[in-house]
């Protein structure tokens, strides 16, 4: 069983983190659309100081608020990965790189962050089996990637034409 720290304790998970969550929030909200008036502090962190207590007094919006918390998190992370590899691949000669070339670009690295993702979660690749141990998946992989080996071919074949 792994170790618990101070911060996983159970009084500040459920008790003092979504209430310094809901307070924040509640007062930042307040404070910017100045609903009681100008220079109100006092009376916008009472308000949002009660809001927060009835909040971490009722359990299920808790728990829906943690699961959009940690759904966040793990949001932030994966567009912040995605815009890491797009900054690797293109960085500052994106004037060079056309905007064909930026798109399929694009598309290798959204391929990338999903099997990353299916990686990362530890569901591996189990929900691609039925489509690769078949009777049938080695000749019709063999025909799909040699279609779209041509259909590449004759793109850039008929945009080179099309240039000229």
């Amino acid at each position: 069983m792994a170790q618990e720290t101070i911060l996983q304790h159970w009084v500040l998970t459920k008790f003092a983190y979504p209430f310094l969550l809901m307070f924040f929030v509640v007062f930042a909200i307040l404070e910017k659309t100045k609903i009681f008036g100008e220079d109100k502090k006092q009376l916008n962190a009472l308000v949002a100081f009660v809001i927060s207590l009835i909040f971490v007094s009722a359990v299920f919006p808790k728990l829906v608020v943690g699961n959009l918390i940690l759904f966040l998190t793990v949001a932030i992370i994966v567009v912040f990965v995605a815009l890491l590899l797009w900054g690797f691949v293109i960085g500052e000669e994106a004037k060079i790189v056309g905007k064909g070339m930026k798109i399929a670009i694009g598309i290798v690295i959204g391929i990338a962050l999903i099997f990353a993702i299916f990686w990362a979660t530890g569901l591996g690749f189990k929900f691609f089996e039925p489509l690769f141990d078949q009777s049938w998946s080695k000749d019709f992989w063999t025909n799909f990637f040699f279609i779209i080996v041509v259909a590449i071919a004759l793109a850039v074949l008929l945009a080179s034409k099309n240039k000229d």
